[in-house]
């Protein structure tokens, strides 16, 4: 009988490819910058769609729209269908307690100490909810939100407002689904 031999630097390769963790649980992608609209491709993109299942799935509440017409006016994720509106109602108790719970999940820190780690993973830009905007580039922490087509909160409507929906923005690597948190999740295709 013979026996195979391994060099020592390839056994010693092995052993650390074996116990090293994935990629996945040890890499978090970055906070991300504004990527705004460039083009007009408003199909929903794979990983908004999945995104915005498993949030109305999770913590209920409806799903609302990803793409918006080329023609409605003004720059927006909706057009290159990487946006998710979820629709919730700011004035109502059980609404506010689901959106609440919502960013509690994603702006917790992860077990290796990394905050915000389920939307950097997801590749979160931005949230807009209740007259509120939570960005990446700001590390989630909030800020009061004025759309740029309101002169004032009391002329503004409540859609405008992020009212009556929970706003996701995704960069373009989440719009696709290709993030930290996708890996396995997604059917591929």
């Amino acid at each position: 009988m013979s026996r195979i031999r391994i060099a020592p630097a390839l056994a010693l390769l092995v052993l650390i490819a074996l116990s090293a963790p994935p990629a996945s649980a040890s890499t978090i992608e970055d906070y991300a910058d504004y990527q705004p609209q460039s083009k007009c491709s408003p199909r929903a993109k794979p990983g908004t769609t999945y995104l915005g299942e498993t949030v109305v799935k999770r913590f209920g509440g409806g799903f609302g729209p990803i793409s918006r017409p080329c023609s409605s006016g003004g720059t927006s994720e909706h057009k290159e269908g990487r946006a998710f509106d979820w629709m919730l109602d700011a004035t109502r108790k059980r609404d506010r307690k689901k959106a609440h719970a919502f960013m509690d999940w994603v702006f917790a820190t992860d077990k290796q100490g990394n905050t915000d780690a389920r939307a950097r993973r997801m590749g979160i830009m931005y949230v807009i909810w209740n007259d509120h905007m939570y960005s990446a580039w700001n590390q989630f922490d909030p800020e009061p939100y004025l759309s740029s087509s309101c002169k004032s909160r009391k002329k503004c409507s409540t859609t405008l407002r992020h009212r009556d929906h929970l706003h996701i923005s995704l960069t373009r690597a989440g719009g696709k689904g290709r993030t930290s948190w996708y890996d396995g999740r997604m059917p591929q295709g």
